[in-house]
């Protein structure tokens, strides 16, 4: 099955071209994420839960060879085949599942979820369910954009700031270790001429859509207010009691 690799949803490293500049952004960033993972995690079992095409999956075996597994899990066939396939090693296992309904009967050291929290309708349950998956002491590494995106990706469904994003985790037993910023300037240009395949999928008619969602809108402004024209990415690492 092939992959889609000219959506916002899904960076295939060898097929992203010298044009797509914000595709190369994206990536870098990335796999600073999936290095700042790899600084935290510890030995034993690591899941990397919508894993994607797999390249993070092999960073994280790849830095920590004291990890007896490494579990990529995604839901879509055709990026787990690739996995399989480009990212294959021999501590790592791919697996097709839903995030929400994948189980496993051991649990884990290091769950690593980079990109994924806003796009499901409960974000908090899955930060639940990834906390019960974790064994204690274990390390729990997620990201999310904490600037406005739902405007502009159609497939996010929440948007998050710094204070919002910590919130889905404050009843749990983790405690923040550490955290990482990054700022990615916006490309208004490129944007613009939509000239990457992968910018074809952003929202369409985004000011009918600014009139139906005001609230977005006002989230907009404030954060362009504030930060700049910029997008901005958070990344926690948690250790649970």
């Amino acid at each position: 099955m092939p992959v889609a690799a000219d959506s916002l949803e899904r960076l295939v490293p060898d097929e992203l071209r010298v044009e797509d500049v914000t595709g190369e952004e994206s990536l870098t960033l990335h796999l600073e994420r999936y290095g700042f993972a790899a600084e935290h995690a510890g030995p034993g079992r690591i899941l990397d839960i919508a894993c994607g095409v797999g390249y993070g999956t092999r960073l994280l075996a790849e830095r920590l060879p004291t990890a007896r597994e490494v579990v990529g899990v995604d839901l879509s066939p055709g990026a787990i085949e690739y996995a399989r396939t480009r990212y294959a090693d021999p501590r790592i296992r791919y697996v097709e599942s839903d995030v929400m309904t994948f189980h496993a009967q051991e649990g884990f050291d290091t769950i690593v979820s980079l990109e994924t929290t806003e796009h499901l309708p409960e974000p908090r349950a899955f930060l639940h369910r990834m906390a019960g998956l974790l064994r204690p002491g274990g390390f729990l590494i997620a990201s999310v954009p904490t600037t406005p995106s739902t405007d502009f990706n159609p497939h996010h469904l929440h948007d998050f700031d710094e204070r919002s994003f910590r919130k889905l985790v404050e009843d749990l037993p983790l405690t923040e270790v550490d955290a990482l910023l990054q700022v990615q300037p916006v490309p208004f240009m490129v944007i613009a001429r939509a000239r990457e395949r992968r910018l074809e999928s952003r929202r369409k008619k985004l000011l009918g859509w600014y009139a139906r969602n005001p609230a977005v809108l006002l989230r907009r402004i404030r954060a362009t207010l504030r930060y700049g024209f910029c997008n901005r990415y958070l990344t926690l690492a948690w250790r649970k009691a």
